[in-house]
């Protein structure tokens, strides 16, 4: 819930827990947290200081169960407050370092007595809010270097990952400027309009064949991949199409710059500021003629929906059948939910079916921004969220994550929607969790793909010929399980059940919902990727 508070917001997330199976409960979500550079303070709490080393209850202190120990690995940092006096100076310390690249959480862990203390000043001693401030500092040789390479350039071919949150629009006002294609990483999808006649798709799991060809093509001679890790699923199983010498890193986090040791360059710095002084030093060049910018908006208007050749299966996304296909309920999604819905899709064949099948219905115009005039009025119009209409999870993929996550980002918006795409498996794992929504009358439609099985698992044991163990689930009735809970709740099982849904009396409610969505079992998702790095595992 705090990781999905923290995408929206923009601010920290906040989560609390109480000493021994409180803090290990919270591992999980936090390592996943870490794992995708999300800025979290994670606070638990210890026996009294005079107790350790005696077994006290649910005791995690240094002589028991380790928690602080345990949190080490995935947190940017980690520390036990043992006195009052170090509270001040350790809290600042754990939210610089949530919050600068690479982000995170921040984890301290508080002795109850030390927490029941008299804080020792009467008020801040430092001015928190500059503390936090993002960094503008910008490499000016880098930046030139960076150009020079832009200017010698025959055809570029962008890859905008998901820590492009807050510089999507100069990055997008940089791709038309120069006419330039680009493609999205699966977490970096969200942050940009799939209509955008630039887009070329998806590169990496569940991703799209266009994006592939559109990195291939054997002109490209460069390669922008900007605010991405490089992990597994946003390379495409660490590919050749993108690691290569025609690469161009530019990130602000050096752990991600690390991963790609081939680059031509390694542009580090804040993504925002380095593109807003490359758009400026084109605007300055009148470079902005190259592209014609009616082309983009009649091209929009054209295009209600995704171009189908980008999909792998467009006649079960855009046909009829009889049974409820997953491809066809993505397209249901997209288009019945309106423009400023937040989708997010959990780990498994959810994020698969999203990354490739999910586009929204939206005429909103691309999110480009006009840089020159008031810097004053550009900085208020900066978007302080990295989270796009479409969020998953990568690297560290704990099932169930969406369904906390939908509601910590609903929290954040309370006047959009929020749909949570998940899985049979997660559900049964992290359901509960509606009774959050329930009790905090959070407006969340929570959509469950049930094909009675870990589907991943299952299709990955086919595709791979291994044996069919540990993947069949028993028949649930999701629908009971939301209204047990306080939430309403419906059964699809076609296409054409959808049209009895009142959608807008859905996005209205004050609670949640849960749409029980009765899959084909046998329809395979797109996860080719994954499957090709397992077999080179081998």
């Amino acid at each position: 819930m705090a990781d999905g508070y923290a995408r929206e917001s923009g601010k920290i997330g906040v989560c609390c827990a109480t000493s021994g199976p409180g803090a290990t409960n919270l591992i999980t979500g936090v390592a996943c947290a870490y794992d995708n550079d999300v800025p979290m303070l994670v606070i638990t709490g210890q026996p009294a200081l005079p107790s350790f080393g005696k077994n006290p209850l649910q005791d995690s202190s240094c002589t028991g169960i380790n928690t602080l120990s345990m949190f080490r690995h995935c947190t940017r940092y980690n520390s036990l407050v043992s006195h009052p006096k170090q509270l001040e100076a350790k809290l600042i310390s754990a939210l610089q370092s949530a919050v600068r690249a690479p982000r995170g959480p921040s984890h301290l862990t508080f002795p109850v007595d030390v927490f029941r203390s008299p804080s020792p000043t009467a008020a801040p001693s430092y001015d928190l809010r500059g503390l936090l401030a993002p960094s503008s500092l910008v490499d000016e040789q880098s930046i030139a270097t960076l150009q020079e390479a832009l200017d010698q350039a025959m055809h570029v071919v962008i890859l905008i990952g998901g820590s492009c949150g807050e510089a999507i629009g100069s990055i997008l006002q940089f791709a038309s400027m120069k006419g330039t294609e680009f493609v999205t990483t699966p977490d970096g999808k969200g942050l940009v309009n799939p209509r955008h006649p630039l887009f070329r798709g998806v590169f990496g799991f569940g991703g799209h064949a266009s994006a592939v060809a559109a990195l291939r093509a054997p002109s490209v001679d460069l390669v922008l991949a900007i605010g991405t890790s490089m992990g597994e699923w946003n390379s495409g199983g660490w590919c050749e199409s993108v690691l290569n010498e025609k690469l161009i890193h530019i990130d602000e986090s050096e752990e991600h710059l690390s991963h790609t040791p081939m680059a031509r360059q390694h542009v580090r710095g804040r993504i925002l500021s380095i593109f807003n002084r490359i758009v400026e030093q084109l605007q300055a060049r009148q470079c902005n003629t190259t592209f014609d910018r009616q082309h983009v908006v009649r091209d929009a208007e054209n295009n209600k929906w995704t171009p189908l050749h980008m999909l792998d299966e467009p006649e079960k996304y855009a046909g009829n059948t009889a049974l409820f296909n997953p491809q066809r309920l993505m397209r249901e999604l997209g288009t019945r939910f309106p423009p400023t819905t937040r989708f997010l899709s959990d780990t498994g064949n959810s994020t698969a079916w999203s990354v490739h099948y999910l586009h929204p219905h939206s005429d909103q115009r691309f999110t480009e921004r006009r840089l020159g005039g008031n810097n004053r009025k550009i900085m208020q119009r900066q978007r302080r969220t990295h989270g796009g209409w479409l969020r998953v999870t990568m690297n560290f993929a704990a099932m169930g994550w969406a369904i906390g996550g939908a509601i910590g980002t609903a929290k954040g918006a309370p006047n959009a929607p929020v749909v949570c795409i998940t899985g049979d498996g997660s559900m049964l794992m992290n359901g509960q969790e509606l009774s959050v929504a329930v009790a905090e009358g959070l407006n969340i439609i929570f959509v469950v793909l049930n094909d009675q099985s870990l589907g991943m698992v299952k299709h990955g044991q086919r595709l791979a010929g291994a044996e069919a163990i540990g993947c069949t689930l028993p028949p649930t009735d999701f629908v009971m399980l939301a209204r047990a809970l306080g939430a309403q709740g419906f059964t699809l099982r076609r296409p054409e059940d959808m049209d009895a849904l009142d959608i807008n009396a859905l996005c209205s409610r004050n609670g949640p919902t849960l749409l029980d969505v009765h899959i084909d079992p046998e329809a395979v998702p797109p996860m080719n990727v994954r499957m090709r790095v397992l077999a080179n595992a081998l």
